[in-house]
């Protein structure tokens, strides 16, 4: 019997604060415990269009309003919510909604989390994450030396090589999808044991040594989604100026470069951003400056609007990372 289809409305609402990329959450209960959960809700008929039905949603949920929303994913696999009830197939349509961090209403349940302590692996910014060298790393080797045979066994690796940047591959800040998703097969994330009737061979029962730690649980498959929109963001830093919706009116260049450095997870080269911004005209000086830096006062900067009818690819620029 054909299952029946419901079209969810899913939103990952992403701020930087204090130099910490944040998500808003919701309180969601599953089955058997209390999980954070993104804000999302059903298409209904009362919603015009999918972006107004996903607005309603957070609004009723947060309290709040958004202004930059773009499309991110549409998700269907069939399984992708064992946990819907009445054997209903879930198609969620996904949104990427930037804010600068504001208070939630009390009563609501919505809190502030940040991105890296549900996908920890992805903050270089201090070097290789511990969790990344002495945990993950180790049970991923585990799995590739638990191939069956050579063909496998190389297959592995490679898909372990380029998505985590071992061996001569380099580290690729976008895949946060793809390291999301090997994590999951390899059953590395807590929605593995979950979801074990669709999780791949290997448990961390098989690696007994490797202790895994894999950051915190989201309901369903929304860290898949978050994992999902931070790698867009990341990719669209290049060539859109996405990261003034993070920042106040004004700013220092220091606040621009420690916004993007949260966002793409890599601290970049000073003076090598700073002209690119500036050979890029993204900003303008305001005369003003800003004595609160601990130092000497740094000049206070806003986004120059014009340039995105200057040229189609207004982006910061990421020194140091591949260009588009």
């Amino acid at each position: 019997m054909p299952r029946a289809v419901t079209v969810g409305l899913h939103a990952a609402i992403v701020a930087v604060t204090e130099e910490q990329p944040r998500v808003l959450t919701v309180p969601e209960r599953d089955a058997d415990r209390r999980t954070a959960a993104l804000p999302f809700g059903p298409l209904e008929p009362r919603h015009r269009t999918l972006e107004l039905g996903l607005r309603a949603w957070v609004r009723e949920q947060t309290g709040m309003d958004l202004a930059y929303v773009e499309q991110l994913y549409t998700f269907g696999d069939r399984d992708r919510a064992l946990t819907a009830r009445g054997g209903t197939r879930l198609i969620s349509v996904a949104y990427l909604a930037l804010v600068r961090e504001r208070h939630v209403e009390e009563g609501r349940g919505a809190v502030w989390q940040g991105i890296y302590g549900l996908l920890p692996w992805e903050d270089r910014r201090s070097g290789e994450p511990k969790i990344l060298r002495n945990r993950i790393r180790p049970a991923l080797d585990a799995w590739v030396d638990a191939a069956p045979d050579e063909v496998v066994r190389h297959e592995r690796r490679g898909r372990v090589d380029i998505t985590f940047g071992s061996g001569a591959a380099g580290w690729d800040n976008e895949r946060v999808l793809d390291r999301y998703e090997l994590l999951y097969e390899v059953g590395l994330v807590m929605e593995s044991e979950r979801d074990r009737e669709t999780a791949a061979e290997i448990t961390v029962a098989e690696a007994p040594e490797v202790e895994v730690g894999s950051g915190a649980e989201l309901a369903l498959d929304h860290r898949r989604i978050l994992a999902t929109a931070l790698g867009r963001l990341r990719g669209k830093l290049k060539y859109r100026p996405l990261v003034f919706e993070l920042l106040p009116e004004t700013f220092t260049l220091l606040q621009l470069q420690r916004t993007v450095e949260a966002l793409v997870g890599v601290r970049l080269h000073k003076q090598n951003f700073r002209r690119l911004v500036e050979r890029g005209a993204l900003v303008e000086g305001t005369g003003r400056l800003e004595p609160d830096t601990g130092g000497r006062p740094a000049e206070l900067f806003r986004f120059r609007r014009e340039v995105l009818h200057e040229r189609p690819a207004p982006g910061v620029g990421l020194p140091g990372l591949p260009s588009r």
